[in-house]
């Protein structure tokens, strides 16, 4: 898998620390990750998680408004996004807890940047070796390191909420995804009121990745419960 495409990962950083949140962040980027947010608080990040799911967290244990122990918890609720801890609270107690919690890892500041960025490699190469930029569909595929489609020698360009949908349904590819799962992935923590949405974007992606539309083998619904992602069979 291509590192770049790791470093394409939605990555969010809580502290709060504003010195060393911009600090982080800015390792991070100057190392090529495209896709970095922050947040200072408890509830700050608890709502950016709700509105678009990292695909790792990187937290503080010590938070004005609560703690990354809790927060986990809180995650926990609706992803399983890894998480690493970047805290001053370095105590054996405290390591056993948050890997206790279900923790990916545990650093003690003052840290070194090359040993942090060294541990989220690991991290992503561990989490995310089973996708594949570039999967292969019936008379298309879909290139992720892109966001495209590329069917009969075209690219055709995917809206950031296609690529969110056709993220969540690959990485269950040959199972049904519940209508109410793939309108969290792309909406967030409340998924209801956008089935009308959902199905607008499900016919778009159709039109992009099938040759026939109106009769789909690849993107096909499971009436009553949702839809599911056909790929190519390998001889």
């Amino acid at each position: 898998m291509s590192a770049d495409y790791l470093k394409q990962k939605r990555i969010l950083l809580v502290d709060d620390e504003p010195d060393l949140l911009t600090l982080v962040a800015n390792i991070l980027r100057q190392d090529g990750y495209t896709d970095v947010r922050t947040a200072d608080s408890f509830a700050n990040a608890l709502h950016q998680a709700e509105v678009s799911a990292p695909e790792l967290a990187v937290l503080d244990v010590m938070l004005p408004d609560g703690s990354g122990f809790g927060l986990l918890k809180r995650l926990r609720g609706f992803t399983d996004c890894p998480v690493l801890f970047l805290t001053a609270r370095g105590e054996e107690e405290d390591r056993i807890r948050g890997f206790g919690l279900g923790a990916d890892d545990y650093m003690v500041k003052p840290f070194s940047p090359r040993e942090l960025l060294y541990r989220i490699a690991a991290i992503l190469r561990r989490t995310y070796r089973s996708e594949d930029p570039l999967v292969e569909l019936d008379g298309s595929r879909i290139d992720f390191a892109r966001a495209e489609v590329i069917r009969d020698g075209e690219q055709i360009p995917l809206t950031a909420k296609e690529f969110a949908l056709l993220s969540a349904l690959c990485r269950n590819a040959g199972r049904i995804v519940t209508i109410d799962a793939l309108c969290t992935a792309v909406w967030g923590d409340n998924p209801y009121g956008y089935e009308n949405s959902l199905m607008a974007h499900i016919r778009r992606i159709r039109e992009k990745i099938e040759t026939d539309p109106s009769h789909p083998v690849s993107l096909v619904t499971v009436k009553g419960l949702g839809y599911k992602l056909i790929l190519k069979s390998r001889k």
